[in-house]
């Protein structure tokens, strides 16, 4: 801002009850006052003063003017005054100000505005900058500062603009602290999937934002727990929580000892309760639980725990007083809990409470271009775990990302078959360095797993046929129709499984139709493609 500058300048403050004052005991020209002083800049012309001030201080605010009528006579000063009842009641002076805000004829286009946040009650700063910075305001803000000791005159000033772009040190800061964010919740795994990378960023901004229910979804073994963790220790390193990190397989919880693991229970509560034992949910007090395969539930804990996460309260199993547990749940599951709250075994309140925010990992298969990424983290993390150093030969590794991102690969337990499988070879390396024989005795370990867990899938088909429709099933179409979900649900679209399951017969037709072909198919047995994925 120069003597040069054609715009008016119009400059929106609040007195200072004690800065503007001044000391009684000295001549106060040979203080700094910062209205004042702020009217006293050859290089900042300020055309009008919107000058706040409380009812009771108005003799100091007319001081005030007639001192800057005397240092800056080019300059007009508008006195508003403040009605507060309680200065330090945010919502009555925020709401003030923003009447104001809302009744001004600010001129943006013929006008410069700046807002000097020097002087005021702390609670009248912070609104100043809210107004600003939410534009309410439609200007700068001005930083005075007194000069240094025993020397006169009007001290320093500085504008500082809201647009955090203009200041690349501040925003590269911020961009920087963002991406190790990000790389902390991937584990520093350079992932190729970009709806994975999508996901992982919003994961972030909701995590750091948010103290609401997170709700993991996807199959076993896709990495909600270790996500869930990442997640807690990114909100620890930001001081978000103090407590402790809590899990939970819910699905070890079985019977009356259930209520008793999550809520505790007192002393005498029941036979063999020989002492109180606070239970899981107080052991998150502060921190962060997580309840992995929430669906296991059973009705009587998905009742209290639905209480807790509304009011942050519960009652022990024996108990007649209520425990206070303040913590932020993380709730994961495999199952599609809008199905089972059709089916009557699901809360649908506590969905409700608990589904604000929920984010579907991905399975392995799904994420094909991070297979190598995570094999790398694998080889890395045994070396860590075991201080055994072991790396792939080149043939031996190409071997194995071809077979792991084929269709042959179903990876049925996600990352939990990968780091097995890399245990296990990196186990068995000869001097340290995996062989492509190595890699081959582990392809046919993973191939036999894989074909004893699908032939052990009936309940696959039960979860999408009914019994009237199994029961008309041969055994041969059954084994067949779990194949064919299996690498529909391992596909990206209809097309690519289609491809996958005739790719021999395809050849020998000069307009293959795989997708139509596989969408007859699943037709004779009531199926269609948006059912399976």
């Amino acid at each position: 801002m120069t003597a040069a500058t054609a715009r008016p300048t119009v400059v929106i403050g609040i007195l200072g009850t004690l800065l503007d004052r001044g000391r009684a005991n000295l001549d106060r020209w040979q203080q700094w006052r910062p209205t004042v002083a702020v009217c006293q800049h050859e290089d900042l012309l300020i055309t009008r003063l919107e000058l706040f001030h409380e009812i009771r201080e108005a003799d100091l605010a007319r001081r005030v003017v007639a001192d800057i009528a005397t240092v800056s006579p080019e300059t007009t000063v508008q006195l508003h005054e403040l009605t507060l009842k309680d200065p330090w009641d945010f919502e009555e002076v925020f709401g003030q100000l923003h009447d104001f805000a809302r009744r001004y004829p600010f001129a943006t286009d013929d006008e410069d505005y700046l807002i000097h946040i020097t002087t005021g009650t702390h609670v009248e700063q912070i609104c100043l900058f809210l107004l600003a910075e939410s534009r309410h305001l439609p200007g700068r803000l001005l930083q005075s500062s007194p000069p240094p000791r025993q020397q006169p005159g009007g001290g320093g000033y500085r504008i500082i603009d809201l647009d955090l772009s203009r200041y690349d040190a501040l925003a590269t800061r911020f961009s920087t602290e963002r991406q190790e964010g990000l790389e902390f919740l991937k584990s520093g795994i350079a992932t190729q999937s970009r709806a994975f990378n999508t996901l992982i960023e919003r994961i972030e901004r909701v995590a750091i934002a948010s103290t609401s229910p997170l709700l993991l979804t996807g199959p076993t073994g896709a990495g909600k727990s270790h996500l869930a963790r990442r997640i807690y220790e990114l909100k620890r390193r930001r001081e978000q929580l103090q407590g402790a990190f809590v899990e939970v397989n819910c699905a070890t919880l079985r019977g009356d000892q259930a209520m008793s693991a999550l809520f505790g229970h007192t002393k005498g509560a029941f036979t063999g309760a020989t002492t109180a034992r606070p239970g899981l949910l107080k052991a998150a007090d502060g921190g962060l639980l997580f309840l992995d395969e929430i669906g296991e539930l059973g009705p009587d804990e998905q009742a209290m725990l639905l209480r807790a996460v509304e009011d942050h309260r519960f009652l022990p199993v024996g108990a007649d007083r209520d425990v206070d547990s303040d913590f932020q749940l993380i709730a994961g599951t495999n199952r599609d809990l809008q199905v089972e709250v059709g089916r009557g075994s699901f809360r649908e309140d506590l969905l409700a409470r608990i589904n604000l925010w929920q984010f579907q990992l991905p399975g392995l298969a799904e994420r094909k271009e991070d297979i190598e990424p995570n094999l790398d983290y694998e080889l890395e993390r045994y070396s860590a775990t075991t201080g055994r150093k072991v790396t792939m030969n080149k043939e031996a590794r190409s071997c194995f990302l071809n077979f792991a991102r084929s269709a042959d690969a179903a990876w049925s337990a996600n990352f939990r078959d990968l780091g097995a499988a890399v245990t296990r070879m990196a186990t068995l390396a000869a001097r340290g360095r995996i062989a492509v024989d190595d890699v081959n005795e582990e392809i046919g370990r993973l191939t036999a797993s894989w074909r004893r867990t699908r032939l052990a899938e009936p309940d696959l088909l039960e979860s999408l046929l009914t019994t009237e429709q199994l029961a008309d099933l041969d055994l041969f179409d059954r084994i067949q129709l779990v194949e064919v979900i299996r690498i529909c649900r391992n596909s990206e679209s209809l097309s690519v499984a289609g491809r996958t399951l005739f790719a021999a017969s395809r050849a020998a037709k000069s307009q293959p139709n795989d997708a139509d072909r596989l969408r007859k198919y699943l037709a004779r047995f009531g199926l269609s493609w948006a059912q399976l994925t």
